[in-house]
């Protein structure tokens, strides 16, 4: 079990992605939909591959994206958090959720815990989104987290061909922003 931080907030666990999440991440990116802005549609055997490379980054870089688990149900839901593949255009906080948890706001609630991390804990003094422009509600949840468009970021291979909108602010913004 890969190891790292569990950060609760009032209806979220966050918590380094394990085996048992794979279903979860296998519907996540089986739904047209869901994965249509984080990279599309994947067969399992890829969707296994993702887990381990998020799995992995705690191993290896000491942050990674978290697994996402409803307190009330404890259900995988989706996953976000810290993310920073060699060539990626920054620092960023990401985020992905089943469609049955859209909607509910989760997404700015484990944003804004992992955000807090990012800050505090990783010592990021900028924090990113790579956010098709077409990805309207995930634009909605940056700028309510106080993003804003900062610049576009070209994708690293071996995404072919992809240009983002990259929202974000500086961590002095963030601190500012949530009172501290």
């Amino acid at each position: 079990m890969a190891s790292g931080p569990v950060i609760e907030t009032p209806r979220l666990i966050l918590r380094p992605p394990r085996a048992e999440d794979y279903e979860g991440f296998c519907a996540l990116m089986a739904d047209e939909e869901t994965a249509r802005f984080i990279g599309g549609v994947q067969p399992r055997e890829t969707v296994w591959r993702t887990l381990c490379v998020l799995a992995g980054a705690w191993t290896i870089r000491g942050f990674s994206m978290f697994s996402v688990v409803e307190k009330e149900s404890g259900q995988w839901i989706g996953r976000l958090g810290p993310w920073q593949p060699d060539g990626w255009p920054g620092t960023e906080v990401g985020w992905g959720f089943l469609a049955s948890a859209q909607g509910r706001g989760y997404a700015l609630e484990g944003a804004g815990a992992a955000m807090d991390y990012a800050v505090d804990i990783l010592g990021w003094d900028e924090i990113i989104h790579c956010i098709d422009p077409k990805n309207a509600p995930s634009i909605k949840v940056a700028e309510r987290l106080g993003s804003r468009k900062l610049r576009e970021a070209v994708a690293p291979p071996p995404i072919p061909h992809t240009v983002w909108d990259a929202y974000g602010q500086t961590a002095e913004d963030w601190r500012a922003r949530r009172g501290g």
